[in-house]
């Protein structure tokens, strides 16, 4: 069987990321910082070969990968809706300290997607992404809850470590060769030493 390799990338930072706002599925653009993390993430991604970019439709993450795409000499982008954030409902937009205080916790918020719900997709992502893209090296631009769900389901629960914060431009690293392993997780951004 082939060996597939599926790359998370989150986006770069937003300035809703710098209060711990729920930014879900609003879209919020990466500031300047982000980009920069963005652009130093692309070099080091650069490092190896990638076969294509797969991104959330969400305008924070396409741009981070027309940033990562644009490095890697990657003319085509596909636009993954599995990849979308977790949507916080009437939460969106809320300081941690605000929706804690209202909600007690992120099942609770009103219209949010579930921890269940969440799950599911992500399941269906790598499902599709070891149906689809067989034998490549994909890099898929994502959202911080996604991603933690992903590496979670992946690794039955220990990664990431309870209260472990993925930062923006960090990439996990999974395999597939008959079931889903995790190879990397990186909690810190790519070339964070510029930063």
């Amino acid at each position: 069987m082939s060996r597939t390799e599926l790359g998370l990338l989150r986006h770069g930072q937003t300035d809703w990321n710098i209060n711990l706002r729920l930014q879900g599925t609003a879209d919020i653009p990466m500031n300047d910082v982000g980009i920069a993390q963005i652009q130093s993430a692309s070099t080091e991604l650069a490092k190896d070969s990638w076969d294509l970019i797969l991104s959330s439709p969400l305008g924070r993450a396409r741009h981070s990968a027309e940033i990562v795409a644009s490095e890697l000499g990657i003319s085509d982008i596909e636009i993954e809706p599995l990849l979308l954030e977790r949507s916080f409902g009437i939460g969106e937009g809320l300081e941690y300290s605000q929706w804690h205080e209202q909600f007690g916790g992120l099942d609770e918020i009103p219209g949010a997607e579930s921890a269940a719900q969440v799950i599911a997709r992500a399941n269906r992502l790598l499902t599709h992404v070891a149906e689809n893209f067989a034998g490549k090296r994909v890099l898929a631009v994502s959202h911080g809850a996604l991603i933690r769900f992903v590496l979670s389901e992946v690794s039955a629960g220990a990664i990431p470590p309870k209260g472990e914060r993925l930062q923006n431009a960090s990439l996990h690293r999974l395999r597939y060769e008959g079931a889903w392993e995790l190879e990397a997780w990186a909690p810190n951004p790519l070339g964070s030493e510029a930063f």
